[in-house]
């Protein structure tokens, strides 16, 4: 049983830093030199959009697997209603669910406002300077949303996996 717990724990990890170390890639490193760059705004955000989708190729896949892991994980106290709410434990781990289903709702709008074929009414003209802007903001608010909800996810894995308790401050 130990070595499969191990491996299942490094597959979670392996999923983790794809799915926060590329986000936090996008948003810190990407989005930022694209902005200083001379390009127009228009063919920023559309870079932008199809490296976001080329990312999601394996992003996604990897947000799966963090989610079948996590529940294989932890499918002992899900099972437990009694340890699920009367320990610290229990209680991290729902607040981890918890966060776990804010990222997927706001990935899914994420998904959603530059799904369709938005990069090609982008780079066609067909999008106002105004509609560009409003996408890029639109963009950028829900990137952060989902990164810093990640990164809550990884603090609150961090205290699980301490075994972290409030009654022991």
């Amino acid at each position: 049983m130990g070595i499969e717990q191990a491996v299942i724990t490094w597959v979670h990890l392996v999923s983790a830093a794809i799915w926060v170390g590329g986000g936090l890639f996008l948003g810190v490193v990407l989005a930022p030199v694209l902005k200083r760059t001379s390009m127009p705004l228009h063919e920023r955000i559309g870079l932008m959009v199809r490296v976001g989708r080329r990312f999601n190729r394996i992003a996604v896949p990897s947000l799966i697997v963090l989610i079948a892991t996590g529940l294989y994980s932890a499918h002992g106290i899900l099972g437990r209603p009694d340890l699920l709410l009367g320990s610290s434990y229990g209680t991290f781990l729902v607040v981890k669910m918890g966060l776990v289903a804010a990222v997927i709702a706001a990935f899914v709008v994420h998904v959603r406002v530059v799904g369709g074929r938005v990069d090609e009414r982008i780079a066609s003209g067909k999008m106002s300077e105004g509609d560009v802007r409003r996408l890029r903001r639109r963009i950028i608010i829900l990137g952060e949303v989902v990164t810093v909800l990640s990164v809550a996810i990884l603090f609150m894995a961090a205290l699980l996996d301490s075994g972290f308790s409030p009654t022991r401050l």
